[in-house]
């Protein structure tokens, strides 16, 4: 019987230690600049945003043939995939690696939708690779990140709106964030509810919009882990870390601050913050 391999897509935003201590493998996105394509992640941020200044960025999912790719070496060895996806109500992403696992056996590839993304995303791949090294089952893995993503929170706060509208991928939610932002000049905040951006709140300015990011993230505390993510935003970061060590007593080494790839970039724009938390499970009764 062979173990289980974890493939997600670039928008998960891991640290590439932990992608290499289990083996991930990362089907990217593509970044598209008019007639340019790029891979995700291909370019370093420095390259993305000289880019982005001149022509502005979109994104499209992964084919279903580069998923089959990402997977065809791994059942051709035995082994048994578990792919886990950006959220399916904001990409077509999920899609497409379902469309390529109809390619395989039946049960020798599960898809799974994150309904998150970034480090959202980025924990839920984490935990099923550490699942897989345990000897976890597919079902058994599915049925403990069902579980995790009632626990994991996002928060986003966006200085500017010119990227979430030119993506297209919020449409639903463009109307009422334009309408909010631009008659009270403010800054929105967003939060991932089952895999969808909804308004949160807002704030007057960038810098308060920070405080109820840490706001709404201390609300839910005790972590289990936290993140900040950022887009050309690394002081912003820091001190938003800062904060939410000092707040819970949460470890201020073990917040993981990183600046997110083209994915989040390419929709939240330049200085788009977000904080990622997973509450930590309640203890369980006892007698």
């Amino acid at each position: 019987m062979g173990r289980i391999r974890v493939v997600t897509d670039s928008a998960c935003d891991i640290p590439q230690a932990e992608v290499e201590r289990y083996g991930i493998t990362i089907v990217p996105l593509v970044v598209v600049f008019g007639e340019e394509e790029y891979p995700d992640r291909l370019l370093s941020p420095e390259e993305y945003w000289t880019k982005a200044a001149r022509v502005h960025p979109q994104t499209s999912q992964p084919s279903p043939g580069a998923f089959a790719a990402a997977y065809r070496p791994i059942v051709e060895a035995g082994d048994d995939v578990f792919c886990i996806t950006i959220t399916g109500k904001h990409s077509g992403t999920y899609s497409t690696a379902l469309a390529a696992a109809a390619e395989f056996p039946p049960g020798r590839v599960t898809v799974f939708d994150s309904l998150s993304l970034s480090q959202g995303q980025g924990v839920q791949v984490v935990e099923a690779a550490r699942l897989a090294e345990e000897g976890a089952s597919a079902e058994e893995i599915v049925r403990h990140l069902q579980e995790l993503q009632r626990r994991i929170h996002i928060f986003i706060l966006l200085d500017t709106l010119e990227y979430l509208e030119r993506g297209g991928r919020a449409a639903a939610l463009m109307p009422v964030v334009k309408r909010v932002a631009q008659a009270l000049s403010i800054k929105p905040i967003l939060n991932l509810v089952e895999g969808e951006l909804k308004l949160v709140s807002a704030a007057r300015s960038y810098e308060r919009g920070l405080s109820r990011l840490v706001q709404e993230a201390v609300a839910r505390a005790p972590w289990e882990s936290a993140g900040v993510l950022h887009a050309l935003a690394p002081q912003a970061a820091e001190a938003v870390a800062d904060r939410l060590a000092q707040e819970t007593g949460f470890p201020r080494a073990s917040i993981l601050v990183m600046e997110t790839g083209s994915v989040l970039s390419s929709h939240g724009g330049p200085r788009v913050l977000g904080v990622i938390t997973v509450t930590r499970r309640p203890p369980q009764a006892t007698g």
